[in-house]
């Protein structure tokens, strides 16, 4: 008799979707892009704006540097947004991150 080739997978914890954490698209303005080798835009795995944050940290300091001051927060001349909202009017840096979401770096515009 031949063996099944079909394997049983264990039942798949819930907790263990919500862990799991989303690619995004970071886009970058061209003031920052000399930070990050030229690249227009960043595939990171995060599952908030905060964790894509400390991601950036890890591979692009001199970029996060750019966007966040020595405390962490966003500096005040950048606007982030995750696709059309800026997160001050979604959960700030807890906004929660799904797959195929962009979270955009927009500088502030002034003039007088």
């Amino acid at each position: 008799m031949r063996e099944s080739l079909t394997h049983s997978l264990p039942p798949m914890n819930p907790a263990t979707l919500m862990d799991r954490t989303a690619t995004i698209t970071m886009l970058v303005p061209g003031q920052l892009r000399s930070y990050c080798a030229g690249a227009r835009q960043l595939q990171l795995a995060a599952s908030s704006v905060q964790a894509a944050l400390e991601e950036l940290e890890r591979d692009h300091p001199s970029l996060y540097r750019n966007i966040c001051d020595e405390t962490g927060t966003v500096r005040r001349h950048l606007n982030l947004f995750v696709n059309a909202s800026h997160i001050r009017d979604l959960d700030g840096l807890a906004t929660a991150l799904l797959p195929g979401d962009e979270l955009i770096v927009l500088p502030a515009v002034s003039g007088g």
